[in-house]
């Protein structure tokens, strides 16, 4: 993982433009590359103002982005932050998220000191849900009819990660 950048435009425009990254996700998939530029943007302000992190996932020996990931928010008072991340459909099945949601799991816990992690999923998004339970977060809600997005009601699961309770993965 390294800082996201500007020159990621392009990559975050094609997954985000691609339905299927989008598929669990209440988000309209983006229309145009200045969108995945604002989107850049954000998250780099974010950062500054300490409210978010957001890194672009490579593949080791390479600088082309498969996907983003890193802290939506950051509740420094309650040290708590909210994780999340998409990943480039070809790299889909590659153990490659596992890698990813781990080194975030260990930044958070042990660099920012958090003492909880949560992530907010669909609950048909079962690839997800089977990565956080392999990683020790425990289902803490299900919230039903929580989004409005594309004129219907989708629900949304709540699952969190306390400081002393994850999995430790090789």
């Amino acid at each position: 993982m390294r800082q996201i950048a500007l020159s990621d435009a392009p990559e975050i425009f094609r997954m985000r433009s691609n339905g299927l990254v989008n598929r669990f996700i209440a988000r309209e998939n983006m229309e145009d590359l200045k969108d995945a530029e604002l989107l850049v943007e954000r998250t780099r302000h974010a950062y500054e103002q300490q409210q978010g992190i957001g890194w672009a996932g490579v593949l080791k020996g390479s600088h082309t982005i498969i996907g983003t990931c890193g802290f939506n928010k950051i509740d420094p008072i309650n040290l708590r932050a909210e994780t999340g991340g998409e990943l480039s459909v070809a790299q889909w099945g590659k153990r490659i998220a596992l890698e990813a949601v781990t080194a975030i799991i260990d930044f958070g816990l042990n660099e920012l000191n958090l003492h909880s992690i949560e992530a907010k999923v669909s609950p048909d998004n079962r690839g997800a849900i089977a990565l956080l339970e392999y990683l020790g977060f425990i289902k803490e809600g299900h919230f039903r009819d929580r989004i409005l997005f594309g004129g219907r009601f989708s629900d949304m699961a709540i699952y969190t990660l306390i400081k002393g309770k994850e999995r430790l993965v090789n």
